[in-house]
């Protein structure tokens, strides 16, 4: 039975559906020797190449694998930078079939709940707008916030990309100052800077940036920033089933893998400083 050419890439691990679009469009990806469309589908026994390599298609599905990366400050959200900047993929697990793909993105400034996946069509749907998978970030303002800015936020402003609006603020208290003051904000889109254009859509600037939820996955609050760990199968399914996908019976991840214990948690630490250093030392002989 056929199958739109870029769900098949997609469960194949190549990307999501939107990046696989994307590639279409720009002449990246063949079928048969012929250069694809968009809308096409193809068949089982269909050759498919990618930048003219072959996609080996599995007979067998693999195992639906999930990853938290608790991203910090400064790594861009893309898989190469030609500046030589750090990227959210640098630290990576390897990967025998398929590739990480990262589910949405996080501009350079903001840091937090960044998820990882081998399964196209979970990215797919855990992105796409009609699912509305919320998404709670912890914002530090620098400004006065009165009552009527909050009740127009969640009412809805607009952006130069369409209406815009908080499902909802809750401001912590004992964390202000007088020019600053800590919010949870929550919404069921993922645009481009789209909190920071919200606030200052306001007037007020946005100083610190941290996403702390996605759908029903908050972020593990003892896991190093740089640090990532593998979701056991009952997150797994919980995420699957924000998006109506079945769940997932096979895990490689045993339940006590998923647990931060001391020791764990200093290993992950270590790893990152060594991480670092390395990039630090290869930045600077390419300076030199």
């Amino acid at each position: 039975m056929s199958e739109k050419l870029q769900k098949v890439l997609a469960n194949a691990g190549v990307g999501s559906r939107r990046e696989m679009e994307t590639w279409i469009q720009h002449g990246r990806i063949s079928v048969n020797g012929h250069l694809a469309t968009l809308g096409d589908r193809v068949e089982p026994e269909d050759q498919i190449r990618v930048d003219g390599r072959l996609i080996e298609r599995m007979q067998d599905k693999n195992i639906c694998r999930v990853l938290m990366y608790n991203k910090p400050e400064g790594e861009l959200c893309s898989r190469k930078d030609p500046e030589g900047r750090a990227t959210v993929f640098d630290r990576m697990p390897t990967i025998k079939n398929g590739r990480w793909i990262a589910v949405g993105r996080l501009d350079i400034n903001t840091s937090g709940l960044l998820l990882f996946t081998n399964d196209g069509e979970l990215a797919n749907r855990l992105m796409h707008p009609k699912h509305e998978v919320e998404r709670e970030y912890a914002v530090r303002v620098f400004g006065e916030v009165d009552n009527a800015m909050i009740n127009r936020l969640k009412k809805g402003v607009k952006l130069e990309d369409g209406e815009a609006r908080f499902t909802t603020i809750r401001k912590r208290t004992g964390e202000d100052d007088s020019l600053n003051s800590w919010f949870n904000v929550s919404l069921s889109e993922g645009r481009n800077r789209e909190v920071r254009r919200m606030w200052e859509s306001q007037e007020v600037q946005v100083s610190r940036l941290i996403r702390v939820r996605y759908g029903d996955l908050e972020l593990q609050k003892r896991l190093p920033q740089g640090a990532w760990v593998e979701l056991d199968l009952a997150d797994v399914n919980k995420l699957r089933k924000t998006v109506q996908l079945p769940a997932e019976t096979e895990s490689l991840v045993d339940v006590k893998q998923g647990k931060l214990d001391h020791a764990r948690i200093s290993r992950m630490r270590r790893s990152v400083k060594k991480h670092k250093l390395a990039q630090q030392r290869s930045k600077g002989r390419s300076q030199d």
